[in-house]
């Protein structure tokens, strides 16, 4: 009796901590998938008023479109701010970058906060979840 009544234990703890791990990776997915998105976002950051009117400054070796760190950026916020919807189910979202090393790729970087529900009694504990990043860049040509 006592053997079982701790297998028992020990199988419902399992299956909260998969549980709990599986929700934590699938949050970092929908980040991941956010971040890809924020990054067009930023890649085609470029207005054609900029391009046309001849405000753009001179691309670097092999780049067709030169992108600003100022215009990702704003695009980025622009796109958050306009898709509430894409951080649904995410927590405590933030830009950490969004940037571009060469003027040509647009690199964003999140950071949120996951909350298993299944044990957010032992998160709570050590700073209410566990933050999770994702990084992605895309290249304007």
């Amino acid at each position: 009796m006592l053997i079982t009544s701790a297998f028992v234990a020990f199988a419902l703890l399992l299956v909260t901590v998969v549980v709990s791990a599986t929700q934590v990776h699938l949050e970092r997915k929908r980040l991941y998938e956010l971040s890809d998105a924020l990054a067009l976002t930023g890649a085609d950051a470029m207005t054609h008023e900029t391009f046309y009117e001849g405000r753009a400054r001179t691309p670097d070796a092999g780049a067709v479109l030169t992108l600003t760190d100022a215009e990702i950026r704003t695009d980025v916020q622009d796109h958050l701010a306009q898709h509430p919807a894409a951080t649904a189910g995410l927590h405590d979202v933030v830009v950490v970058d969004a940037s571009t090393p060469d003027g040509r790729t647009a690199h964003v970087e999140l950071a949120a906060r996951a909350r298993p529900a299944m044990i957010s009694w032992v998160t709570k504990a050590f700073g209410d979840g566990i933050i999770i990043r994702a990084e992605s860049s895309a290249r304007a040509s």
